[in-house]
């Protein structure tokens, strides 16, 4: 396995984790929720630069594919997408924690909470798709990862426990 698909895979289980741990604000608090969110956001533009071939290859092709399928996954990412910009730019409307580190003070509005909750749950919904749709890819990975490895031929006799003069 290439260390790029190890990175992707690392860093997609990093994402997902913490998309859950910043799901729950009434346990982590409002701060921690905050800036995991921020970094979250971060981490999903890395995510999508170390996809970026594959993003290229399929909006190339998904037009004129053949397989809806295809067609799904395409308008389902890009659903995610937007869903979670506007979680992004929402909880910087309500933020209470990094906004006003940096001296700004935004006027509270209450549609920007709802909007906030509308997204995130749209989001969660979404990204259960997303990974039931790459599941395939998810599990090939992680099989991959933890496949047992054949040792090379000149690391081998080194590795041997018997004797050379022994009897077998």
């Amino acid at each position: 396995m290439s260390k790029q698909n190890i990175t992707k895979l690392l860093l997609d289980l990093g994402a997902f984790i913490a998309l859950l741990i910043s799901s729950a604000p009434h346990f982590t608090g409002g701060t921690i929720h905050e800036w995991l969110g921020l970094a979250l956001g971060g981490v999903i533009i890395v995510h999508l630069l170390l996809n970026w071939s594959w993003i290229v290859g399929v909006t190339s092709r998904v037009f004129s594919a053949k397989s809806k399928g295809q067609r799904f996954k395409y308008v389902l990412n890009w659903t995610l997408f937007a869903s979670g910009v506007m979680i992004l730019l929402s909880g910087l409307m309500i933020s209470k924690s990094v906004v006003p580190l940096f001296g700004l003070t935004l006027p509270q509005n209450m549609s920007w909470k709802e909007l906030h909750e509308l997204s995130t749950n749209l989001t969660m919904i979404l990204m259960g798709l997303h990974v039931a749709v790459h599941w395939g890819w998810i599990t090939g990975m992680v099989r991959h990862l933890f496949a047992p490895r054949a040792v090379s031929r000149p690391v081998a006799p080194a590795l041997s426990m018997r004797r050379k003069d022994a009897q077998p």
